[in-house]
């Protein structure tokens, strides 16, 4: 909205003098979006951070299950060739 304001003012001279303003409001604020694709982008981040760290977690979780089993293969084959070493000395002691 625009108002526009004319002033008189009469010095007692006699001289006239006047005066006009032109007042407008201020145009509304338009956001362009920034901050809304600024927020989505920090959303999908997030997201996908989120994803790769439970991803790491459970190829750690694996890694760890793989050592286990193959530290209990390494236990079986170690008691299988005491049994074959004890087996063989009770044949050499017959």
């Amino acid at each position: 909205m625009t108002e526009e304001r004319i002033t008189r003012v009469d010095t007692p001279e006699g001289n006239t003098h006047v005066r006009t303003e032109v007042i407008r409001d201020a145009e509304p604020r338009r956001s362009g979006g920034f901050g809304v694709m600024l927020l989505v982008v920090l959303v999908i981040a997030l997201l996908v951070g989120g994803f790769v760290l439970m991803q790491g977690q459970n190829a750690e979780i694996a890694k760890d299950n793989a050592v286990a089993d193959a530290a209990g293969s390494v236990g079986n084959a170690a008691e299988s060739i005491g049994n074959a070493a004890d087996q063989a000395a009770e044949k050499i002691a017959n």
